[in-house]
């Protein structure tokens, strides 16, 4: 799913973006600012894969709140009024830059070079992790489970938990989906660590770990977590 952040310092072109963005499959808006200070606030907060960026509003211009963005920064998509930015825009690495009033057509190609776009880098091998006041280096191989609890992120070995930064939503886009599994919106487990799978009623479920460790699996992912054991 693609999360998009819509900035533009006017209500009806946020509600237009907001129309066409709905009709389209595998993207959700992730949220909106009015203006260049509040997207920059939002897209550090919310951590959006693509912005739709207008260019002239308040506080600062969306080439300035472009400019500013920290690696790894999301995909940025200008939608303005003006096309004497499309030089700037392009130079600060802009995937697109859609002159309004945008078209679902033209929302959707630029969308579509935003996923070809995207880097393909390797699972990543190895985690740094929290153990009191040091920090230690896990090999992913260690790794049975990472679980959300109360916003923050558990990194589980069979024997040792430890803490990290990023979210589950951040893991489950950079691990091997080949190993790992989103089992609920609080775990993402290693499905060769998975010893036992049991139905709950209601059509949820609970696997039990190698460890001993139990963990429910949501509703949704029930059918798909037995599909993947199962191949």
């Amino acid at each position: 799913m693609t999360r998009v952040l819509i900035v533009d310092d006017e209500l009806p072109a946020r509600e237009r973006l907001q129309r066409l963005l709905g009709g389209l499959e595998g993207v959700c808006v992730c949220g909106e600012a009015g203006d260049g200070v509040a997207a920059i606030e939002q897209i550090r907060e919310l951590r959006p894969d693509v912005v739709l960026l207008d260019i002239e509003m308040p506080g600062c211009r969306g080439t300035e709140v472009a400019a500013s963005l920290p690696e790894p920064r999301p995909h940025i998509i200008f939608c303005t009024a003006y096309d004497n930015y499309a030089v700037e825009a392009f130079e600060l690495r802009a995937v697109d830059y859609l002159l309004k009033p945008v078209t679902r057509s033209r929302l959707e190609q630029a969308l579509a070079k935003t996923r070809e776009a995207a880097p393909k880098l390797p699972p990543p091998q190895r985690f740094l992790a929290r153990a009191g006041e040091r920090y230690v280096v896990i090999p992913v191989a260690d790794i049975i489970a990472f679980l959300s609890e109360s916003g923050l992120t558990k990194l589980c070995t069979r024997d040792r938990e430890y803490w990290m930064d990023p979210t589950l939503n951040d893991l489950e886009t950079r691990l091997d989906t080949a190993h790992f599994f989103r089992i609920s919106r609080a775990a993402l487990v290693r499905l060769d660590e998975i010893k036992e799978v049991a139905p709950l009623p209601g059509g949820s479920g609970q696997v039990t770990l190698k460890s001993g460790r139990r963990e429910e699996v949501s509703r949704r992912r029930f059918r798909e977590l037995l599909d993947r054991l199962a191949t």
